[in-house]
């Protein structure tokens, strides 16, 4: 069990090749407006999540996590308690130390429904989301609060999900969301893009990327040259850090 008797006012991300992150230029602006001098963000960058345990050992004075690609899940069974909500989902990204251990939870929920409120048409009712990692797991949770109905599509396809070759005019025309939760158009690799059948988009899509830089995209630069509405990554990354924040402030017991 990790303890949070003699904490300091270390924070950070773990996850893998992190050198681009949003979490820590985020919160160190943060600690700055709020004038927190002794508080500070730092990226832990693991090869493995089996080096995990190392990190906690080395660092006594950690605070609280994020958790990004490709470790929300596989971090699971590191925590020694885990909210009922990323239970359901399967993915945790945000670790609160309370005075039991390791609390898990999941504020890419928060993020994306807040992000996309607002943005949704009527006629939004079917969804295709874009890769099959923890936060699409998220997305999915959140669709399903909203009575949206939704078709994962990847690579690799597993049991009831498609693949990028299966879509065709009967699944783009009539799923006018689509969320990509790959890291395809990320920085540096801006050339890259979900190879999907762009014809078929058209003004009554919203495609909605969760990559955040480039702010624009490949695959959003698609949807706009057909007159979709489109939106990036930043808010829903703002709105899930301030929701992470808020954990890491929770009184415990």
């Amino acid at each position: 069990m990790v303890r949070a008797d003699n904490k300091k006012n270390r924070y950070g991300l773990v996850g893998k090749n992190i050198a681009y992150s949003f979490s820590r230029s985020y919160f160190t602006n943060k600690f700055q407006t709020l004038g927190l001098t002794d508080h500070v963000y730092e990226n832990f960058d693991l090869e493995d999540i089996d080096q995990f345990p190392s990190l906690l050992l080395s660092h006594k004075d950690l605070c609280g996590l994020n958790v990004t690609i490709p470790y929300k899940e596989v971090i699971i069974p590191y925590l020694d308690e885990i909210d009922p909500k990323a239970a359901a989902i399967g993915a945790v990204n945000t670790i609160q130390f309370t005075a039991r251990g390791l609390s898990g939870h999941n504020t890419d929920v928060f993020g994306f429904k807040k992000a996309i409120s607002g943005m949704l048409q009527p006629g939004d009712k079917k969804a295709l989301i874009l890769g099959t990692g923890g936060a699409s797991k998220a997305v999915a949770y959140v669709l399903g609060e909203m009575n949206i109905e939704y078709r994962f599509v990847s690579r690799t396809p597993g049991d009831r999900q498609l693949s990028y070759q299966d879509l065709g005019p009967e699944h783009l025309p009539t799923h006018t969301l689509v969320i990509n939760c790959t890291p395809l158009g990320t920085f540096p690799n801006l050339s890259q893009k979900p190879p999907l059948p762009y014809h078929h988009i058209s003004d009554r899509h919203f495609l909605f990327d969760l990559i955040y830089n480039p702010a624009e995209t490949l695959f959003l630069k698609e949807g706009l040259q057909r007159g979709a509405r489109v939106l990036n990554g930043q808010r829903m990354l703002e709105f899930q850090a301030e929701k992470a924040w808020e954990i890491w402030n929770m009184p415990f017991h």
